[in-house]
């Protein structure tokens, strides 16, 4: 099987092919030949891409990709640092010696059950943002606020894109043109992993970084509930999400069921006031920029150019594309691809509020599991409509 790095190789090698036919054709039409190869290059990038997401998900499911091992309980004459005493925490409960659970209170600041279990410290708190970064899309493109409660936040709106001035003569009073404001609610909502069941030995094993294991666990499940809220949330007990918030600024011509059109994306991007599209991305599932990459302009020059460097974006009409999973594959009156400054949806997550619980009652127990639940409370809603607009699919 090929390892992640020689398919990134792979990727970069043909994306710098790819990138050069197109150098190499300027403004001249492509033959049917030079598309060909276009598209073959194109495959086998999207091939690539793939794969490596195919490893990276089996890699989550292993549990051997942990690594450090933490101290056993019995160490401790030296001081216990706030890592460690979660580590403890997490493998024993509450069977540790006096010091242990000193240290384990002064490291995760004690709730209530009903809020929550344990407070955990920055370090793991930090480590679960890494993690809810990791999945999705949205909070790669978003602008993430943090705040240090969660009461209500609005948030005043005013779209002055058809705003003008005027001329006016001499001695002659200038006319009203007050602005209209409005506000966009920012609240946030207390996300949970669900409870995960693990077995006693895994967790007690000392060849296994147990914080990183079952902080894995626990926010890979907020992180996928919370992306997808972001992107296509009702707003009703849930984020306003992206798609949700945004008005359509093209619909596919009738036999656009699961495609796009040259033209349609044209269109899409004009319908974006230009003062937003400096900053301008394109976002669409995974599926759809497959399909997307071999389309062509009028004179058969390919739209989408794949990005050679690791980590950059491939482009589409010149802009970046961000790939996000919880946007719609293509099919009938599907919102399929999202165009404008992505960057005025907000992503507001509380400072303080990542918990954490270790269960140990018997419905745990007398299976020898031990179970674990986390908690966060975020919010997200695009503050400015008028930034995004979206593509829908023909009906039929």
């Amino acid at each position: 099987m090929d390892t992640i790095q020689i398919l990134r190789e792979k990727i970069s090698n043909f994306a710098r092919q790819a990138n050069q036919l197109v150098a190499d054709k300027g403004d001249q039409v492509w033959t049917p030949e030079e598309q060909a190869k276009f598209d073959g290059f194109a495959n086998e990038i999207n091939g690539a891409k793939a794969a490596i997401k195919n490893i990276e998900t089996m890699r989550e499911l292993e549990a051997d990709k942990f690594f450090n091992a933490a101290p056993p309980k019995k160490d401790a004459d030296t001081p216990i640092e706030s890592l460690v005493a979660v580590a403890l925490y997490m493998r024993y409960g509450t069977n540790v010696n006096a010091d242990q659970a000193a240290a384990i209170h002064n490291a995760m600041s004690t709730t209530t059950p009903v809020e929550g279990g344990y407070t955990v410290p920055a370090e793991v708190a930090s480590m679960v943002i890494d993690r809810l970064k990791a999945f999705g899309g949205m909070r790669d493109v978003a602008t993430i606020l943090t705040t240090a409660t969660g009461h209500a936040m609005n948030f005043p709106t005013s779209d002055g894109t058809s705003e003008i001035g005027e001329i006016v003569a001499e001695n002659i009073v200038a006319t009203g043109g007050d602005i209209t404001f409005g506000t966009v609610g920012l609240p946030v909502f207390k996300y949970s992993s669900k409870q995960i069941a693990l077995p006693l030995e895994l967790i007690q094993d000392s060849a296994i970084d147990v914080i990183a294991f079952v902080v894995n666990r626990l926010a890979t499940r907020i992180a996928r509930i919370q992306n997808l809220h972001y992107t296509v949330g009702t707003g009703t007990a849930q984020p306003t999400g992206i798609i949700t918030a945004s008005t359509v600024g093209k619909i596919g011509a009738t036999g656009s069921v699961a495609s796009v059109a040259y033209i349609d994306l044209v269109d899409l991007k004009h319908s974006v006031n230009r003062a937003y599209r400096s900053n301008a991305q394109f976002m669409m599932n995974d599926l759809t920029v497959a399909s997307l990459s071999k389309l062509v302009d009028t004179v058969g020059r390919p739209i989408w150019i794949p990005a050679i460097t690791e980590g950059a974006p491939d482009l589409l009409l010149g802009k970046p594309i961000a790939v996000n999973d919880d946007v719609a594959v293509m099919a009938a009156n599907a919102k399929s691809i999202a165009f404008g400054d992505l960057s005025q949806y907000n992503i507001r997550d509380v400072s303080n509020t990542t918990t954490m619980r270790r269960f140990d009652d018997s419905a745990f127990a007398l299976k020898g599991q031990v179970g674990f639940c986390g908690w966060t409370r975020s919010g997200g809603n695009l503050l400015d409509t008028a930034a995004v607009r979206l593509y829908q699919n023909s009906a039929t």
